[in-house]
């Protein structure tokens, strides 16, 4: 049932006309789980139409539905009130829509003006004409702002300007509707501004876009309604001006805020100031990243690590875990001098590791949950560094039943899993060397707001048993656990803030906004 609000929604939501795209009556199961129950969700001309939910909640099924890459079972979707081509057609599918995947589907190698003309290059088989195959490129770069040349390397895109190609390459074949999925992901808030305003003209032209996200204040930011699916179902769809924010979470969650835990810097450390540090950063620098970087993480406390793209700040969680080698500096996990740019040395001296991109960095996706999930332990299953699968399985559930892992079983494979459950394996893990200090890089990054609150409360507990944590994130949520935030703009510290900060204060100094005067400096 559709939620009406007194508020009126913002422009493209009042667009008149029947929608671009809706989905009626949709149920779709996979064997004996039910993935979409009758929901439903229809889509203006020039609207942002967010699709919140907690993982599983059908929002992946949904846009294979609405894609043409699975057929529901029972109900319909339709594109402006005319059935959907069948399966077969995917012509005519990339007419009607297309979807920009949190993983880039720009082929790096090949050039920019390839990648908008891809199988389209030129008329039947006459040769390509390169010439006016830039030319036509340069036109459509133009008109969407992306400051690129034809004949570069996709590669060289920045991430947003990938986004944006994939944008365009829709539009060029027909389609007014586009499906983000967690477009700002990866992007810092520059960029995440520069796409806003990129979508809000697109929108002034009647393309729709379906919004997956689960970051809600761009949710409200964005977007002008919001639909919530929770177990399959379709729960909620109301205009976004209006509808209070403890609303839209219990609506995915099915939890009032009583009954949610709110997370917060423990007070743990208050009689436990003298602890020796577990992990020390001296010096640390990688050229044209950051320079100088000095840390202190004491065993139990939980440091906060943040800045926008371009801070240094994920490059430096990086290189304390051995990803990169330092010009200078040096790391120590509990006393002990770890080798700089080794990963195995990192984990050797006792350091977890939780990187950002859990699909490049994180799992391998077509092996058991047991074997992800013990990677970092494997001296430790056997005798000698001999382990039988028996042994490797057992660990597997004991891990998996700490992180609260969703699954048949430590032998599923880890792509059958939602994107929280797969980013609890990456921290399982991390966990699973009993390690003395971790590195925790966007630890959250595009998970729901339930698997983010089991995540933040793992570190919260992993301290509280005394490992000390150093927290790179730019996700509000994610710093408040922190007992202090350290913020890097353009490759160094800044300045401090100790736990209780206010967001406004916080989010002015990772953006530059404010040089942190009053404030202790590392």
């Amino acid at each position: 049932m559709e939620h009406s609000r007194a508020t009126a929604a913002g422009p493209g939501a009042a667009g008149i006309g029947r929608p671009v795209v809706a989905a009626h009556g949709v149920s779709k199961s996979f064997g004996a789980t039910k993935a979409l129950i009758n929901a439903h969700i229809a889509v203006r001309p020039g609207e942002a139409h967010a699709l919140v939910g907690r993982n599983g909640a059908g929002k992946s099924t949904l846009v294979s539905i609405l894609t043409g890459l699975a057929k529901p079972d029972t109900g319909q979707v339709t594109f402006d009130d005319a059935p959907a081509p069948p399966l077969s057609d995917q012509a005519r599918w990339q007419s009607k829509v297309a979807c920009v995947y949190q993983k880039s589907t720009i082929i790096g190698s090949l050039s920019v003006a390839e990648n908008l003309h891809l199988n389209r290059q030129g008329p039947g088989l006459r040769p390509i004409s390169w010439r006016q195959l830039a030319a036509r490129t340069a036109e459509v770069l133009a008109e969407y702002d992306i400051r690129a040349d034809p004949t570069a390397p996709a590669s060289t895109l920045a991430v947003d300007e990938r986004q944006m190609l994939e944008i365009a390459r829709a539009l060029s074949f027909g389609a007014k509707f586009i499906i983000l999925d967690e477009p700002t992901a990866q992007l810092d808030g520059a960029k995440i501004v520069r796409l806003f305003e990129r979508l809000r003209r697109l929108q002034e032209s009647g393309v729709a876009f379906l919004f997956i996200s689960h970051h809600l204040s761009e949710v409200y930011e964005i977007c002008d309604r919001v639909t919530v699916y929770r177990d399959a179902r379709h729960i909620l769809t109301a205009p976004v001006a209006g509808l209070d924010k403890d609303e839209l979470i219990e609506a995915m969650t099915g939890e009032n805020r009583a009954a949610r835990s709110v997370l917060a810097a423990s007070s743990y450390l208050a009689g436990h100031t003298d602890r020796a540090p577990a992990l020390r950063i001296r010096g640390l620098s990688v050229a044209n990243a950051f320079a100088g970087l000095d840390v202190s993480v004491r065993a139990g406390e939980i440091v906060g690590l943040a800045g926008a793209g371009g801070s240094g700040a994920v490059t430096a969680g990086e290189t304390v875990a051995g990803l990169h080698k330092p010009d200078s500096g040096t790391v120590e996990v509990a006393g002990g001098g770890v080798r700089t740019g080794d990963v195995t040395a990192a984990l050797r001296a006792g350091l977890g590791f939780v990187p950002e991109d859990r699909h490049a960095q994180g799992v391998i996706p077509l092996r058991p949950i047991a074997e992800n999930i013990t990677l970092t332990a494997t001296d430790r299953l056997g005798k000698h560094g001999f382990f039988t699968t028996g042994q490797m399985y057992a660990a597997g559930r004991k891990l998996m039943r700490r992180l609260d892992v969703k699954a048949e079983g430590p032998g599923q494979l880890v792509s059958a899993l939602s994107g929280g459950n797969q980013q609890k394996v990456v921290m399982g893990r991390a966990l699973a060397g009993s390690p003395k200090a971790l590195v925790l890089i966007r630890p959250t990054a595009g998970v729901d707001v339930k698997s983010k609150e089991s995540l933040l409360g793992t570190v919260q507990q992993v301290a509280a048993e005394g490992c000390g944590a150093l927290l790179v994130s730019d996700e509000l949520d994610d710093l408040r656990i922190a007992h202090r935030v350290l913020v890097m703009f353009k490759g160094r510290v800044v300045g401090e803030f100790p736990s209780g900060w206010e967001d406004n204060e916080l989010i002015a100094a990772i953006e530059g906004l404010d040089r942190m005067e009053g404030h202790g400096h590392e």
